[in-house]
This record gives structure tokens, sequence and C-alpha cells, in this order.
């Protein structure tokens, strides 16, 4: 795949739920590019991990809760003492088990959607301030075709991202007097480790509703968040972006 080229130089970008999947790719690419990346995530190993794969020192990280609006404060607030957060991409998740709605256990039903929903919130709280006193940012808010269609036996991951998708609305809306565009991206299944939480039933319903036939390659996800998140994207701003193959007809 021809990749094109973004120029982040100057620009410091934080990515949730950057030590694997879509986020490990994002930051490669932001790298690549001349951005100096922040990567968060819950898994300390896989945080090391990807360090070391990447091994470029514009690349950092934190070992970050999303769900746990004192820890994000406490870190945005350490992070803006020397820096600005130019570009915001929440990609933080987690599916939860699968299971009927009536059978769901109430406790992973709120942690599922306090990650998904809740995460995005705070990121984006703490955040935006320092993004209107330097009058420039690029929120990318990953939503999911379920948060649009609602996925049978994954009620508390289709409210999440449902929720991420009406946050990224009236975020958009609150913030389009200022040159900081929030938007959202609405991806199919791709061929990442979350597919891995799933059991293969609902992995093969998953694909079954894709015209294409196939999940999302990881780098055709970059590339769209490249452009919502760099200069050339001036006007989009509080949309909701569909790469599903097909599978969301809105």
């Amino acid at each position: 795949m021809n990749k094109i080229s973004f120029d982040f130089k100057n620009r410091t970008a934080l990515v949730t739920g950057g030590a694997q999947g879509f986020g490990l790719d994002i930051a490669k690419r932001f790298i690549k590019s001349g951005a100096k990346v922040i990567i968060w995530d819950i898994d300390s190993k896989m945080l090391e991990q990807a360090i070391k794969e990447i091994n470029n020192p514009n690349l950092s990280s934190n070992i970050v809760d999303v769900s746990n609006y004192n820890e994000v404060q406490s870190c945005i607030n350490k992070i803006t003492k020397n820096s600005n957060i130019d570009i915001l991409i929440n990609n933080a998740g987690i599916t939860g088990p699968t299971a009927a709605l009536w059978e769901y256990d109430v406790e992973m039903w709120k942690k599922v959607v306090e990650i998904n929903l809740l995460g995005t919130f705070n990121c984006c709280r703490t955040i935006v301030p320092n993004m209107i006193k330097n009058n420039y940012g690029r929120i990318v808010n990953v939503a999911s075709v379920a948060g649009k269609d609602g996925n049978a036996n994954a009620s508390a991951y289709s409210v999440g991202k449902a929720g991420a998708i009406g946050l990224t609305k009236s975020l958009g809306k609150e913030l389009a007097d200022k040159n900081i565009a929030v938007n959202a991206i609405t991806p199919a299944g791709a061929k990442t480790r979350i597919l891995d939480q799933m059991t293969k039933e609902h992995v093969q319903r998953m694909l079954s509703k894709v015209p294409r036939g196939r999940f999302l390659e990881v780098e055709e996800f970059t590339s769209l968040v490249c452009w919502l998140s760099s200069e050339e994207n001036t006007f989009s701003t509080a949309a909701v972006f569909d790469i599903s193959g097909d599978r969301s007809t809105y």
C-alpha cells in the first residue's frame, strides 16, 4: 500500500491505547511523519515492548487508566508544563464479554462503558483547555460501527461507542469557532488483538455483515486518522467518518 506523506513536524500527539493495534500503528506513522508522540496504555509490558519496537527518541509513554479522571488529569498537567498537546487520539477501549444484556455482568458492563466513553470524556476534558489556549488542536475519537448499528450481545461496547459519537458531535460544535477539529471514526472489525476478546461465532457474525468480505487493515485506518489529525483538515469537525467496508450506509 502506498502511504501518503503527512507533515507533523513540531506537533505533539497523545495516543491512548497506544501500545498495540490501531494505537501502535498510529504512533509509528506519526513518528515517521515528524511528530513527538506520547503513548498511554494500562499494560506496562506492552508499553515496554512498543517503546523497544519503535526505538525513537521522539516517543515517550505513560501507564494510565483513562477511566480514572484524577490519573488522567495528573498526567496531563505534568505533560503540559513542558509541552503542548496538539493532537489527541482517543483510541483506548475494550470490547468486554459477549453476553445478552439481561445476562451481562453489571460491574463488567460499567467497566466497558467507563473505558470507552468516560475515558474519552476524561481525556478531552483535561486536554481541550491546552488546545484552546493555543487555538490549535486535532482530536480523533475512535468509535465503532457498533455505536451506529448496535451489536447483539455487545450492549456495553455499543453504548460506549455510541456515546463517543455523541460526545464528538457536541464537543466539535463547542469548538467550531476555533482552529480545533473534533471527529470520530467508525471502523468495522479489524485485524487487531481486540478480536481475541470475542468468541469465534461473534467474529464470524461481524465479518458476515461487511460487503467487502474482509476485515479492515490497520494501515487503512491509520491513513484516515492521519488526515483528520493533520493541518490539511481545516473544515471537517463534529463529523463521523465511516470506514466499515460498506457495513454502515450512513
